[in-house]
């Protein structure tokens, strides 16, 4: 097999250690020298330094978490880089050492082996990691808020089945005074907005249990961690709006696609950034998020159908955006969500609206172009013939002759 890379090395990265092979490819002859070095950042120079000596000039490593980044950062520049998926790199099983590892590694790489994995630039992975961190940060805060209400459940107050939300306006009023020791339901009723148009008797009868000490304490606690958590999530939008600036108008073109926010344009350039030429089509970049089905066939049978693992970050956000997306009136996202949902189901549809909507972003995105809304009828439109010949085939075969049609599809 041909040598692409004669001077080149494989890590294997851990939390606390890296193990590293340089092979060296000269008149026929290969050797591998193996060296372990620490995970400081004294270490990873030291490991530089020992892979500059060995004229190394391509280095992949393995994307086991977290560890692979301090790694990538101090050779980043120094050397080119391939990032390796650990599922496409397997060794043979039964001979897993961490020298085996780094020296299979860098035989694959030797030989052109491994296909490298999406590595942002640097800003835009200082995006991703406040959109994350957001994300998980808003997760936290729901789940304080579920147990508010599981402590609301327990005293029989049914403050949830009277308002849409409980932290909103009138029922953060509301659990306030509660935690200050307030139980008369008629006072506490006088709390709730003008606006809600749910009856005040009705929301009195809810506002009737018993609230006990511990209750209050409770509510007390969980209110006081969804206040910070929220405070936190603010201030990590003010800095997501700041580091933005270098892709604020591709993130605000993005935001033309229905369902598609300002949070969420954010978090779908710090996923994919601005650059689309790392992925050759649209059809590239769906299977790289895990939108399109996996290709598990044997003896020309498919034996699943089932979506590719992928980004689940953007995916999620994708699909969540989907949902949205159906909901936007005479769209042609609606207009495909419909269509499928009626053959397919809702599961499959959803897929495919988002699958849509990263589709749209890849071309704005590499073109620099608007959002055209091709409209809800355009599928039906495009699909006219061939329900036509469907219907006509159908007829046929129940024993009856069609002629006129027939005769005008051939003039």
């Amino acid at each position: 097999m041909e040598v692409l890379h004669p001077k080149c090395a494989g890590l294997d990265v851990h939390r606390d250690t890296v193990v590293a092979c340089a092979r060296n490819a000269t008149d026929g002859t290969i050797a591998h020298e193996v060296r372990t070095f620490g995970a400081t950042t004294k270490e990873l120079m030291a490991l530089a330094e020992w892979l500059t000596e060995h004229g190394v000039t391509h280095v992949a490593m393995e994307a086991t978490g977290v560890y692979w980044q301090p790694v990538w950062h101090v050779l980043d520049g120094n050397f080119e880089l391939v990032l390796a998926n650990a599922m496409h790199i397997k060794n043979v099983p039964g001979r897993k050492t961490d020298v085996n590892d780094a020296t299979w590694i860098a035989d694959l790489l030797a030989h052109g082996l491994i296909r490298g994995s999406f590595v942002p630039p640097a800003p835009v992975q200082d995006l991703r990691m406040l959109t994350r961190t957001r994300k998980q940060l808003v997760r936290e805060r729901a789940s304080h808020v579920q147990r508010v209400d599981k402590i609301l459940q327990d005293a029989n107050l049914k403050l949830g089945s009277v308002l849409t939300d409980i932290m909103g306006q009138s029922g953060r009023a509301i659990l306030d005074a509660i935690v200050h020791g307030e139980a008369d339901p008629n006072k506490l009723v006088l709390l709730v907005d003008k606006r809600v148009k749910t009856s005040r008797d009705k929301i009195a009868d809810a506002l009737h249990g018993k609230v006990t000490t511990n209750h209050r304490f409770l509510l007390k606690l969980h209110l006081g961690q969804a206040d910070a958590l929220q405070a936190a999530i603010n201030e990590i939008d003010r800095e997501v709006g700041e580091r933005l600036d270098p892709f604020r108008v591709s993130a605000q073109r993005l935001t033309q696609i229905p369902g598609i926010s300002d949070i969420a344009a954010a978090a779908i350039v710090s996923e994919l950034g601005v650059d689309m030429s790392r992925f050759q089509t649209s059809a590239h970049l769906i299977s790289w998020a895990g939108l399109c089905p996996r290709n598990d066939e044997s003896a020309g049978k498919r034996r699943s159908t089932r979506l590719r693992k992928g980004a689940p970050w953007l995916k999620t956000l994708l699909v969540q955006s989907a949902w949205c997306a159906t909901r936007a009136k005479n769209t042609y996202l609606q207009g495909q969500f419909l269509r499928l949902r009626a053959r397919r189901g809702p599961k499959k549809a959803i897929m495919a609206v988002a699958a849509s909507i990263l589709t749209a972003a890849y071309h704005m995105l590499k073109n620099g172009v608007d959002y055209h809304d091709l409209g809800p009828d355009h599928l039906r439109g495009a699909d006219k013939t061939k329900s036509v010949n469907r219907l006509l085939r159908k007829i046929e075969n129940l024993g009856f002759e069609v002629t006129g049609i027939r005769e005008r599809q051939a003039a």
